[in-house]
C-alpha cells in the first residue's frame, strides 16, 4: 500500500489518493488530488505537482454529491467527474473537507460581488432601452388592433358583397351599393393603418438593432479578453505558488500568495506533458461572474502576463471606381476564369491563399470536436465547420487575387487560438493550392484545392476541386469532404449574387460514420429558405442519428433522431423516412460584421486582419505582393499597373521553364517539373488519391529566418 494512500491534512485543505473515471476503455484511475484555495487540482503522481496539473474544478460552482459505497460526485461549468475512494472513512473526509472549501469559498465570491466592482448599468442606457421596449409593445399593440379591425371590416365587407349580389335588380339595391361603399372605405383606411403601422414598427426595430448588436459584439469581446486574462493571470499565480514553495525564503516579506489580493475562482487547463487519456485535453470557461475585472499591464519584467497583440479592425474603404464589366468579358464566354485578365477593379485585396486560410474564421468549432467522446457528436461539429466556410461569402462577389506560382500566405494564431497555418500555390495552369493547419488543441487540417471556373455569359461557376482533411489526435479519427460549387449572378446587369449549391459528403474512414449535406440552389419560385443547408449524420451500419438543418450564412442546429418511420409522398414512388427528433440545439451562428464592412468589402473581422502586415514572413507571402497591397490602400491605378508586370513577368518564366523542358526532351535528358518548397506529392492513405501535403520546415526556417531557399517572384 502506497504510504500516501490515505489523504493528508494541509495548512490550506486536503491532499491525497482517489479514483477518477477516465472512460469506457481505462474505466477508473488513481490520481493525485490536492485542494487548495477553493480549487482542487489532480494529478497522475505526486511528483506531477511541480509541472503538470491535469485539471482544475473550482470548489465555488461545484455541485457535490454522494453516491454508492465509497464514490462521489462532482459537477462544475457542465462537466461532471465521478470520483471512488478506497474506503468510506476516507470517502466521508474528502466530502466533509469539500463541502466546508465550497462554503468557505461560495462566501467570498459572494463578498467579492458585493464589494462594488462591477458597475451598474447606466441609467441612461438602462432608460432609452426601456422606451424602446415601450414603443415597440405599443406599436405591436397598434398592430393588434389593426388586425381585429381589419377582420371585422373584412367580414362586413364580405356580407355586403353577398347581400348586394342577391339583390341584383331591385330597387334597394342603391343603399346596399351605398353601404358597400362605405364598408370599402373603412377597409381601405384600416389598411393603410395596418401598414403605416407595420412601418413604424420596422422603423424602430432597425433604428436600434444595430446598436444593439454593436453592444452585444463589445460585450462578447470583452468577456472573450477577460476570459484570457484571468487563465494568464491563473497560470502565473500556479507557477509563482509553485516557485514560493521550492524556495519560500527568496520571497520572505512579499504577500504570501494564499492571501492574493485576486481571488481567483476560474478553472484553469494546466499545460504539460502529451498524454494518452482524454483528460489531458480538458478546458473549462471562466465563470460568467467572475469578482472582478483584472487589469494586466505589459511590463520588461518577465514576472509580469504579456498580453497578445491587437490586430486591426479596418482597412481604408474601397474606392468608387465605375466600370464596365461586360465590355471586359464579352469576348471570354467559355474561357476559364483564371486566364481572363482583369483589372483590379473586380478583385478584392486578398489571394486565393489567404481566402483558403479564411475557412478557420470559427476554428473553434474543431476544438469542440476534439472534446468529443462521441463520434457522432463529432461528425455534427465537423459538419458545421464544414458550412460556417461559406458563411463570410455571402456578400463577397469579388474576386480573389490568382496567387503567383511559389507565392505562400502563413498565418499563426498560437497564441490567441493554438493554430498555425501556411499555404502555397503549388501549380499556375490549372490553379491549385496546398494548405495545411496544425493545431494544438487536438486537430491538424490539410487541403489540396484546384479551382476549375468557368464564365457563361449571365453568371460564373467556381468548381473547387479536390479533398479537404481533418485529423483529431487524441482518437485519430479522419474525416475528408469536399467543397459545393459556388455561381455569381447578373454578371450582365442587375446587382451581382452569390449562391452555393451541391451536395458534400464527408467520411470518418475510421468508425465510417458518414455525413450528407444538400445545400440548395436559390429559386425565386421555391418556398424553401434561402440558402437552406439540410443534412443527416448516419453511422457505419447506415442509420441515421442526427439531422442537420440551417443555412450556410447564418446558423446550423442539430437534431437527435429518437424514432423514424416510413411516410408517403417520395419521388419515383420511393417512400420518404420521417424522423421523430429532440429538439435541436445550435452548433454555429455567424459572428455579425464588422461596423463599416460595407465599405471595407464586406470582410469579417478575421478577414480584416489577413492583409496585415508581419514581421519575419516569406518573401514569398501575399502580405507582400505590390499589386495587392496598393489595391487595399486605395491606389487602383498603380495597383493594375504592379499586376499586369507581376502578371508579364509569369509569363516569361513559364515560357523559360517549357524552353527548357523541350531542350532536355531532345537532348534524351530527365528533367523534374516545377517543384514546390514547402509541399510535395503523396498518396493518401485514406482515400488513395494523390495530393500535396506539407512536407515540413517553414516555422523552422521562420525561427531562423533562412528564405535562401525562396523564389524572387514579386
Amino acid at each position: 500500500v502506497d504510504s500516501a494512500a490515505a489523504p493528508t491534512s494541509a495548512p490550506l485543505g486536503l491532499r491525497g489518493w482517489l479514483f477518477k473515471w477516465t472512460n469506457y476503455l481505462k474505466g477508473y484511475q488513481r490520481r493525485w488530488f490536492v485542494l487548495s484555495n477553493g480549487l482542487l487540482s489532480y494529478y497522475r503522481t505526486q511528483a506531477e505537482m511541480a509541472h503538470t496539473c491535469r485539471g482544475t474544478i473550482p470548489m465555488a460552482t461545484a455541485h457535490i454529491e454522494v453516491g454508492d459505497t465509497c464514490h462521489l460526485v462532482l459537477t462544475s461549468g457542465g462537466r461532471s467527474y465521478h470520483l471512488k475512494a478506497t474506503s468510506d472513512g476516507e470517502c466521508q473526509r474528502w466530502v466533509s473537507v469539500l463541502q466546508q472549501a465550497k462554503a468557505n469559498a461560495t462566501q467570498l465570491m459572494h463578498h467579492s460581488d458585493d464589494s462594488g466592482d462591477e458597475g451598474p448599468v447606466p441609467q441612461e442606457d438602462r432608460a432609452l432601452t426601456q422606451g424602446v421596449l415601450k414603443t415597440l409593445a405599443s406599436k405591436l399593440d397598434d398592430l393588434s388592433t389593426c388586425n381585429e379591425l381589419i377582420g371585422k371590416h373584412g367580414a362586413a365587407l364580405q356580407r355586403s358583397l353577398t347581400e348586394l349580389e342577391e339583390l341584383r335588380g331591385s330597387t334597394d339595391s342603391t343603399d346596399k351599393l351605398k353601404a358597400v361603399n362605405e364598408r370599402a372605405t373603412l377597409f381601405r383606411i384600416t389598411s393603410n393603418a395596418m401598414i403605416n403601422a407595420c412601418r413604424d414598427f420596422l422603423d424602430v426595430a432597425e433604428t436600434h438593432s444595430r446598436r444593439w448588436q454593436k453592444a452585444l459584439q463589445y460585450e462578447r469581446e470583452q468577456r472573450h479578453h477577460l476570459e484570457e486574462t484571468i487563465e494568464q493571470l491563473a497560470k502565473q499565480h500556479n507557477s509563482l505558488e509553485r516557485a514560493w514553495r521550492e524556495n519560500p525564503s527568496t520571497y520572505t516579506g512579499e504577500t504570501p500568495l494564499s492571501h492574493s489580493p485576486f481571488p481567483i475562482f476560474v478553472s484553469q487547463s494546466c499545460e504539460g506533458d502529451a498524454s494518452d487519456e482524454n483528460e489531458d485535453a480538458e478546458f473549462f470557461d471562466a465563470m460568467e461572474d467572475s469578482p472582478a475585472f483584472i487589469t494586466v499591464t505589459d511590463s520588461a519584467d518577465t514576472n509580469h502576463t504579456q498580453l497578445r497583440r491587437t490586430r486591426r479592425s479596418r482597412i481604408p474603404d474601397k474606392p468608387n471606381y465605375s466600370l464596365n464589366l461586360w465590355s471586359i468579358m464579352k469576348n471570354c464566354i467559355g474561357k476559364e476564369l483564371s486566364k481572363i485578365p482583369m483589372p483590379v477593379n473586380f478583385n478584392e485585396p486578398l489571394s486565393m491563399l489567404q481566402r483558403l486560410t479564411e475557412d478557420l474564421e470559427y476554428s473553434e468549432l474543431l476544438d469542440r470536436a476534439a472534446r468529443c467522446d462521441s463520434s457522432l457528436e463529432q461528425m455534427c461539429l465537423v459538419a458545421a465547420f464544414s458550412v460556417s466556410s461559406y458563411s463570410t461569402t455571402v456578400h463577397r462577389t469579388a474576386k480573389p487575387f490568382n496567387p503567383l506560382l511559389g507565392e505562400t500566405y502563413e498565418l499563426d494564431r498560437l497564441e490567441e487560438y493554438g493554430y498555425r497555418s501556411i499555404s502555397e500555390q503549388v501549380s499556375h495552369h490549372p490553379p491549385a493550392a496546398a494548405h495545411h493547419v496544425a493545431s494544438e488543441r487536438g486537430w491538424t487540417l490539410w487541403q489540396e484545392i484546384t479551382i476549375d471556373s468557368k464564365f457563361r455569359g449571365k453568371y460564373i461557376s467556381i468548381m473547387p476541386l479536390g479533398y479537404i482533411h481533418l485529423q483529431f489526435h487524441s482518437s485519430g479519427n479522419h474525416y475528408v469532404w469536399s467543397k459545393v460549387t459556388s455561381t455569381v449572378h447578373n454578371i450582365i446587369v442587375g446587382k451581382l449574387w452569390i449562391d452555393q449549391s451541391g451536395d458534400i459528403e464527408i467520411v470518418n474512414y475510421v468508425t465510417k460514420d458518414t455525413c450528407h449535406l444538400k445545400f440548395s440552389p436559390y429559386s425565386y419560385f421555391s418556398r424553401e429558405v434561402p440558402r437552406k443547408v439540410t443534412g443527416v449524420v448516419e453511422d457505419r451500419e447506415g442509420t441515421a442519428h442526427y439531422i442537420l438543418s440551417g443555412t450556410w450564412d447564418d446558423k446550423m442546429e442539430s437534431a437527435k433522431i429518437v424514432d423514424s418511420s416510413q411516410g408517403c409522398g417520395g419521388s419515383e414512388g420511393k417512400q420518404k423516412t420521417v424522423y421523430q427528433t429532440r429538439p435541436p440545439k445550435l452548433l454555429w451562428k455567424k459572428y455579425p460584421l464588422p461596423d463599416n464592412a460595407e465599405n471595407m468589402h464586406f470582410f469579417s473581422s478575421l478577414a480584416l486582419t489577413l492583409n496585415e502586415p508581419e514581421e519575419g514572413v516569406a518573401p514569398t507571402d501575399s502580405r507582400l505582393r505590390p499589386d495587392q497591397r496598393l489595391m487595399e490602400a486605395g491606389l487602383w491605378d498603380e495597383a493594375n499597373a504592379q499586376k499586369q508586370r507581376l502578371e508579364e513577368r509569369q509569363r516569361l518564366e513559364r515560357k523559360k521553364r517549357e524552353a527548357q523542358a523541350s531542350q532536355a526532351l531532345e537532348e534524351g535528358q530527365d528533367i523534374e517539373g516545377y517543384q514546390p518548397l514547402w509541399f510535395e506529392k503523396r498518396t493518401d492513405d485514406a482515400t488513395g488519391e494523390s495530393t500535396y501535403v506539407y512536407r515540413g520546415g517553414y516555422w523552422e526556417a521562420k525561427e531562423r529566418q533562412d528564405w535562401s531557399q525562396c523564389p524572387e517572384i514579386f
